[in-house]
């Protein structure tokens, strides 16, 4: 009959097969285990030695070949700084300066952070307290330092109190910022619930907002440590010129250059390890957060 259709008719005539979506594929099981456990490669903690040491090395022996190419009044080298470390060592000039530089600094240090803290801490929590000291923090932070030196001096003289005002100066800021950040940062869902249990305003400090913000904290403290470190020498350069900062000055005048670096180098070594000491101390106190 000429109305009857054939299979070929009816296969032309019929809807095109649905295409398959890949991303709508199940992947196998191994895959999917492996998609899993898939992690960016890290170092070991031997490697990660390796690496910082191992470049640390590259650098001072670059330093090395390249001081000794240049003039001696210009530049030196890191045998050079060795050299004059133990000569000034043995002269006594450099265990004096280096007492007299720590005890500002450790002074000035613990003042600045310790007055940060206590605002920042107020200032995350109380909303009144935060805009009273935003604009006043902000106008001081922008502010160079330095420009206050010579109302500092009519202030507090020339002696140590100028120079340990100066350090607490610098070191305040960084550690006032990152606190207040710190409080403000902390979950509000999780203060709700300390709302909801009617959790005493004690507990709340004890149990949330110091353990929340305690990260931030030592970010502020590790910040101020450089900080401060430039403010013991700009102290030292603008008041009493003592301490390393009057090394710095005297063999600079004198073309001692290989001297000159001699506190530069031990200042940097300081910062090190106090940065360190306080990444130790931040393992204890803060466990939970992530090792960078």
């Amino acid at each position: 009959m000429s109305g009857a259709t054939t299979p070929a008719d009816r296969g032309a005539t019929s809807p095109p097969a649905p295409r398959r979506d890949p991303l709508a594929q199940v992947p196998p099981q191994r895959e999917i285990q492996a998609r899993r456990t898939l992690r960016l490669r890290t170092l070991s903690k031997n490697q990660r030695r390796a690496v910082r040491y191992g470049s640390l090395l590259v650098i001072l022996l670059a330093w090395e070949i390249y001081g000794r190419s240049v003039n001696p009044i210009v530049f030196t080298y890191p045998t050079a700084i060795v050299q004059a470390f133990f000569d000034m060592i043995a002269d006594g000039t450099l265990v004096d300066a280096l007492v007299d530089t720590l005890v500002v600094l450790l002074i000035g240090s613990v003042i600045g952070v310790v007055f940060g803290v206590a605002l920042g801490l107020v200032a995350g929590r109380s909303d009144v307290a935060r805009q009273i000291l935003d604009i006043p923090i902000n106008a001081l932070y922008a502010l160079p330092a330095v420009a206050l030196i010579p109302v500092i001096v009519l202030w507090f003289g020339f002696g140590d109190s100028a120079k340990v005002f100066v350090v607490a100066f610098f070191v305040f800021f960084p550690v006032v910022i990152n606190t207040q950040r710190g409080v403000a940062e902390v979950d509000p869902e999780l203060l709700e619930v300390t709302r909801s249990f009617c959790s005493s305003e004690s507990r709340v400090w004890r149990d949330l907002l110091l353990p929340g913000a305690l990260p931030f904290i030592f970010t502020g403290i590790r910040l101020a440590i450089g900080r401060g470190l430039v403010g013991v020498i700009v102290a030292e350069f603008f008041t009493a010129i003592s301490g390393l900062g009057n090394l710095i000055v005297t063999n600079a005048n004198t073309f001692e250059t290989a001297r000159v670096f001699v506190p530069i180098v031990i200042l940097s070594l300081i910062g090190v390890v106090l940065t360190g000491a306080l990444a130790a101390v931040e393992k204890v106190l803060a466990p939970w957060r992530r090792e960078q």
